[in-house]
């Protein structure tokens, strides 16, 4: 009876604070939403800002975003997942795969004002990108690779052994197995690594601070050198540098909610491919 007890109450503490958890997410949207709503528009969506970013609207910086978020998961996506290829299906369990694993894991507990820095040394000075998407992009990119390689080796962990015994049974090679058997079997919850990653990159604002973002530039980049306005960098700049900070509060507002709406997109777009690749796998 005892037992039974202090499961009941361990199951109703939990369900309080996931309810505290929901509540407080739906608190802040909801406070996101009532103060930002009233800017959006078309204009705000289309057109670059004005008047000391007091008026106009923010599409150089939702471009910027598109941009970063595009060029850092072109790096970090398909070397994340090669490298977690290398580690769970070749490499064995020595120590050099222990210490990867283990430096891995501290790497994705470093600030990322750090990699602003790495980046803003290596990319901006070193290699001579100066203040660009490239240089910002590849920041990035260095910023989730842990989190894409992490998810992407629990996500063939998770692919049962026999898939890979029947496959190499029949005759293929391993190779041929990790790519007609393995990826396509583990593909749906890699996309999470995905989901999580864009996430991340979306909201940052440390690296690009170092790397790409400007403080004012209402015009779109013509190539991959060039600096861009960002969504994370240009709500920091409204709501703290701007030239009348009442005046520009309503903007800050709306571009904290067009962020989310564009995290959202992205999380909802990546959603529907992991529940196609997953219908996929059933099927096959």
């Amino acid at each position: 009876m005892n037992k039974k007890l202090s499961q009941d109450i361990a199951f109703v503490i939990f369900r309080i604070l996931g309810l505290v958890i929901v509540c407080l997410l739906f608190w802040i949207l909801g406070f996101i939403i009532y103060n930002g709503i009233e800017v959006i528009s078309w204009e705000f969506l289309t057109t670059a800002p004005t008047e000391g970013m007091t008026a106009g609207g923010i599409f150089p910086a939702i471009v910027g975003t598109l941009c970063l978020i595009a060029g850092s998961m072109i790096f970090a996506f398909p070397l994340g997942v090669m490298s977690a290829i290398y580690t769970n299906e070749y490499a064995g369990n020595g120590t050099i795969v222990k210490f990867m694993r283990v430096m891995t894991n501290n790497l994705s507990s470093i600030p990322s004002i750090v990699f602003g820095l790495f980046g803003m040394s290596l990319f901006v000075n070193t290699l001579g990108f100066g203040d660009s998407i490239i240089a910002g992009s590849l920041t990035l990119g260095l910023l989730v690779l842990p989190l894409v390689i992490r998810t992407t080796e629990e996500a063939l962990k998770a692919v049962p052994y026999a898939y890979r015994t029947g496959s190499l049974a029949l005759g293929a090679t391993k190779l041929q197995t990790i790519r007609r058997v393995v990826l396509p079997a583990a593909l749906p919850n890699i996309t999470t690594g995905l989901i999580l990653s864009i996430g991340r990159v979306s909201g940052e604002t440390a690296p690009i601070l170092f790397t790409v973002a400007a403080y004012f530039l209402p015009k779109l980049p013509s190539s991959i050198f060039d600096q861009v306005m960002a969504l994370p960098y240009h709500l920091y700049v409204v709501a703290t540098s701007g030239t009348n900070l009442e005046a520009s509060r309503p903007i800050a507002y709306g571009t904290a909610l067009v962020l989310i709406a564009i995290v959202l997109l992205m999380n909802l777009l990546a959603n529907a491919l992991r529940k196609y690749f997953g219908k996929k796998v059933k099927t096959s």
